[in-house]
Order: structure tokens, then sequence, then C-alpha cells
């Protein structure tokens, strides 16, 4: 038996999806740009789709901007706001994913712009008035935290970050690469001014994303050479996937509420058998449901003397897992998310991640292979 549990790194795409995108493939290969027939047909998917995400998002197809992914996405949200809108100075935190992390370090160094980090506790958690006294500035500011940590989990309360930035007239970025299609957005009474998405983290396509941008506020292009996009993203439109990303988020919100009770039930099985199968087994990241993304779970093991083999040992027993983000795989540092909420790093970890697909009997296998992992601990 083989068991895929690293949906935070991508899913496996739906069978649906494929079905749409299957004709596009075949027939709807005109340049969207064109002005004959062909060109014509290949416009009216791209802006089906967008009326389409739009009104699952309760905003506006003009405040979709398509993009590669998601950190194109957030890329596009931070030199905006830069060299758009006069940003001096970006708040966020040391828990980021790296579109967000690295693209702040390069404007701070490239352009002067003042970076601060929002203080956080053991859990991930954003410490609120830690950030209502970084907006005491008289200087243009964004904030860009993150919904929902991809390595621990833990939940950023949008509702009132929002509405602390719009007491401080600040900008607010927040990257939803893996909240987007798993929770529903009301984004006309959210007020967050850059939102993100990559299809790929709801079982849609590899390579298309979205930029929310709030009609209050404009943006730059990241990519130069053409007016596509209304002059925002220049570059031929990846037309099959973005019908691709639309069936997806219809997929997606069909009954995200049965997704969520399925996913979080699974979730919520697997901690309580580790907790009970394995001493002294811990949890990174927040666990209660009301702050934490019910499609993570970071388990912290008892130390071993094969616990650096634990990712390559579960592989080899068929199920596949990460010990973090899988944008630093390979990477020979630890994990950034871990090492900023004080995490004990002599210890392994495992990033289990679900999704719509997976069942209660791949659970079961995979805490069997878990438990021979630790035989001689549970001795």
């Amino acid at each position: 038996m083989a068991v895929y549990l690293d949906n935070a790194a991508t899913t496996p795409i739906a069978p649906e999806v494929v079905e749409a995108m299957i004709p596009v493939l075949r027939e709807g290969f005109g340049n969207p740009s064109s002005s004959h027939s062909y060109g014509r047909k290949s416009k009216a998917l791209i802006e089906t789709s967008r009326r389409s995400i739009a009104k699952h998002l309760n905003c506006k197809p003009s405040e979709i901007i398509f993009t590669s992914g998601g950190t194109e996405a957030d890329n596009m949200a931070l030199f905006s706001a830069v060299n758009q809108l006069g940003v001096k100075h970006i708040i966020t935190s040391k828990i980021e994913h790296h579109a967000v992390g690295h693209t702040a370090e390069c404007l701070g160094e490239c352009d002067g712009v003042k970076i601060s980090y929002v203080n956080l506790n053991e859990k991930g958690r954003v410490d609120l008035k830690h950030l209502e006294e970084l907006l005491r500035t008289d200087e243009k500011t964004m904030v860009s935290l993150m919904h929902a940590n991809n390595e621990i989990s833990t939940l950023l309360p949008l509702e009132e970050v929002s509405a602390i930035c719009k007491k401080n007239n600040a900008l607010f970025h927040s990257d939803t690469v893996q909240t987007m299609g798993h929770y529903s957005f009301d984004l006309e009474k959210l007020g967050v001014d850059f939102i993100t998405c990559a299809a790929h983290k709801f079982h849609g396509p590899k390579g298309i994303g979205f930029l929310y941008v709030n009609k209050s506020v404009s943006a730059e292009p990241l990519i130069h050479g053409g007016a596509q996009e209304r002059g925002l993203r220049g570059g031929t439109e990846n037309v099959y996937g973005i019908v691709g990303l639309a069936k997806a988020m219809d997929l997606a919100y069909e009954d995200v509420k049965a997704h969520q009770n399925h996913v979080q039930s699974l979730k919520t099985y697997m901690m309580e058998e580790l907790i009970k199968a394995i001493p002294n087994v811990e949890f990174h990241g927040e666990t209660d449901p009301a702050y934490s993304l019910y499609t993570v779970l970071n388990v912290c093991f008892p130390k071993t003397d094969k616990s650096s083999m634990l990712l390559f040992t579960l592989d080899l027993k068929g199920v596949a897992v990460s010990g973090g983000s899988a944008c630093s795989s390979g990477a020979s540092v630890g994990s950034h998310v871990l090492t900023n909420i004080n995490a004990d790093m002599t210890r392994p970890n495992a990033r289990f991640s679900f999704s719509r697909y997976t069942t209660k009997e791949e659970i079961d296998f995979a805490l069997e292979q878990v438990k021979s992992c630790f035989e001689k601990t549970l001795a």
C-alpha cells in the first residue's frame, strides 16, 4: 500500500478538473489576445473562469489577476506595495513562507524598506498587541501575514488583523495559499487588500494561481511584456490552467463544510492514536480546531538513534510525508518555522497533511508504519 500524506506540498489533481481542461488543451489553442474567433473563444474561457472565481469569493472579477501561482502573486503584492503604493515599512513574521519572507528581505536590502517582525508565541500565534505597537508609525506600512502556516498549521485571525490594519491606515496582504479552497472567504466584507492563491493546493493544476487586488488599491506588473490581465501581468495566458483553477474552486466550494468535517476528523483521529501509541509525542503549532488549519498536522517525535532517517524510512514503508515546506526540500538547514517558535530541533518531526481524498484506512496504515519506526521506544 502507498499513502500520500503531503497535501500541503501539492494535491493530486481532481478527475473533474482534468476533464474540464482536456477540451481546452485539444481545441482552445487560440491566443486570447487575437481578435479572430479562435482568440475570442479563449478569451471567453478566461473571463468566464474569472467571473466564477470572483463569485465564490464575493469580489469583483476585475480584482482577480491570474499568475503562475502563489509565489508570483506574493511577490507582486509586495513589490506593488513598495513601488506603486509608496510603502516604506513592511510588518511580517519570521515564520512566513519564503515567497513573502525572502521578498521582504530583498525589498529591505535593495529598496531601503524597513522590515519589522511581529512577536509570536510558542505555537506560532501572532501577538496582536505587538502588531498594534509596530503600526504606531507615520510611515506608509503594509502588514503581510499568512492566513495559515504551511508547516505548523497555526491560523491567523484574518478579521481581527484586517480591522487593526484598517484602524491604523495600513495595507494588509495575506498569503492564503494553504487556505484558499479550504475556507470560505467574503472579500467584500473582509477588507483585505491582497490575497493569493495556487490551484495545486486544492486539486487544481500546477502553474496557475491568482492575486486578488482590492479595488481600492492599485498594483503594478511584476512581469512586463504585454497588455494581458489589464496590463498587470505580461505573457500569453495559461488558458487551460485558468479553466482548471476555476473548476477546482467550483469543486472545493460545493460543500466546504463537509470537506472540513471529513478532514478534521482524520486529523483528530491521527492525533489521538499517536498520543496513545508513542510516549512523549508532541505537536508543533496549534491543535485546537478553532486556531489550526485542519489539513496539516506537524508531529514532534521522541529522539531515537535513527531520528535523522525518519522521513526516508516512512517513504520506504509507503508513506509520503515531509519535514516542512516542500520549497525547502534538500536544504541543509532546518525549518525556519520551527527554529523561530523555539522548537526542540534535536527531535525528529514530520508534517502529515490531508486532502478530501484521504481515507481512514490510509491513516491507519500510516500509523502502523510510524509505530514500526519507534519499536524500540515502545518496547
